[in-house]
């Protein structure tokens, strides 16, 4: 029985189907967890774990994340990939550092990278800077986000505070040099006091570059884009078929749904696409906070409609700023995710068996709710959004969107890709 080859670990589900989706292009056969399962998995190349530890405490964050290690350890895995957004957003304390140093005690490695890049979403690195297309991180969008804003666009300094190592920079000037310099930059990282660094990266040639230089390295961290380097050195190593077709989740009738929790500059451009030709119903969460029965109201809206709806409580930076001025960021999402996740329940209920999910807080607690255990990977609708099939007895399809994806017609596209 052959042995997955890469292990990861994701910080949301919607950044694990990224992930997934990166490595499916690579031609890795990849199944993606809710979770860590229960059982075995066979006939895999790679394993993505997709946690929902991004904003939890940090230390709850950790030992979930170590669980999550050890499994893929028994899985037999031979590297391993430590998810987080190409945004690089966490908790103001963390929890990409406290992650980062526990899973390196574990794996007994003196060193690792960070690379959060992501060139063809429009994420780049250069001088540890992350920039969002043409803007500073924080000067784009993400620095309203409602859990975790971003006022920061230096990454060695961001991530400072969070670890217990010195954190270094392998600037563009050396990436753009190749693999062995790359590498040789690594080695002196490994030679000094540095634990960690921060890789520029502008371009796929850069990622693919720094994927190579890392072929030995047991961690490695980042967006989904570093993960395009990784399946080539695998085949180098004869460890992985040349084949690259992606698996194509089969077709089957159903009813549609789209629900959508972020409130990003993207996903908020998306929904007014949307609501120009198509309807949609809002959530209020003061509404919820009242204790209207919302959800109720929202299920009948939506089996009052023969065509795929959209519920969202997607709101723009002042909307969201009045209601967790009322009721406090943390309990205005969380109110927001449990009654999405309610709605797609009963909507499964009610025979819809097709869920297109925008935000990564939105999609866990969404997956969580429909019970998935598992999901195939399919082609993308936009790239790091692929449609899914869940591995589960009574398969649904399932498109999960980080909030920070896709085109303005993204909705759109994504019922006419639907499988």
């Amino acid at each position: 029985m052959s042995r997955p080859l890469l292990g990861c670990i994701a910080d949301d589900f919607t950044g694990g189907t990224d992930l997934a989706s990166m490595l499916v292009k690579g031609g890795m056969r990849t199944i993606q967890t809710i979770g860590i399962p229960q059982r075995r998995l066979t006939g895999t190349d790679a394993i993505v774990v997709a946690l929902k530890t991004r904003t939890m405490p940090a230390a709850q964050a950790v030992r979930e994340s170590l669980d999550a290690l050890r499994w893929l350890r028994q899985e037999g895995c031979r590297q391993f990939y430590f998810k987080y957004c190409s945004t690089f957003d966490s908790t103001p304390r963390g929890n990409i550092g406290p992650v980062l140093d526990a899973l390196m005690r574990e794996l007994d490695t003196r060193f690792t990278i960070a690379c959060p890049a992501l060139p063809e979403n429009g994420r780049t690195v250069y001088k540890g800077h992350l920039f969002v297309g043409d803007e500073l991180l924080s000067e784009s969008g993400m620095r309203n986000h409602p859990l975790t804003p971003m006022t920061d666009a230096n990454l060695v300094r961001l991530l400072a505070p969070q670890t217990a190592h010195r954190v270094a920079l392998v600037d563009h000037g050396v990436v753009a040099k190749g693999h062995e310099a790359i590498r040789a930059a690594f080695d002196r990282c490994r030679q000094g006091d540095a634990r960690i660094a921060i890789v520029d990266a502008i371009d796929n040639d850069d990622l693919h570059r720094i994927g190579a230089a890392a072929a030995d390295m047991p961690l490695l961290s980042g967006g989904s884009g570093l993960a395009l380097g990784l399946p080539e050195n695998f085949r180098r190593a004869g460890l992985l078929a040349a084949s690259t077709r992606a698996a194509r989740p089969r077709a089957r009738p159903g009813r549609m749904v789209l629900l959508s929790g972020s409130c990003s500059v993207a996903t908020n451009v998306q929904l007014e696409r949307w609501l120009r030709h198509r309807p949609g119903l809002k959530i209020d969460p003061l509404a919820l906070h009242r204790g209207e029965d919302v959800v109720a109201g929202a299920v009948a809206w939506v089996l009052g409609h023969d065509e795929p709806v959209l519920v969202y409580a997607s709101a723009r930076p002042d909307e969201v700023a009045r209601v967790q001025a009322e009721l406090g960021a943390g309990p205005a999402g969380l109110l927001v995710e449990a009654a999405l996740s309610s709605i797609a329940a009963r909507l499964r209920q009610a025979g819809f068996d097709k869920f297109v999910v925008a935000g990564g807080e939105t999609s866990g607690a969404v997956v969580k709710a429909l019970e998935v255990t598992g999901l195939r990977i399919g082609e993308p609708i936009t790239p790091g959004v692929p449609w899914t099939q869940s591995i589960d007895a009574a398969p649904l399809s399932l498109a999960l969107k980080s909030g920070n994806f896709g085109t303005a017609d993204f909705f759109a596209e994504a019922m006419r890709q639907c499988p």
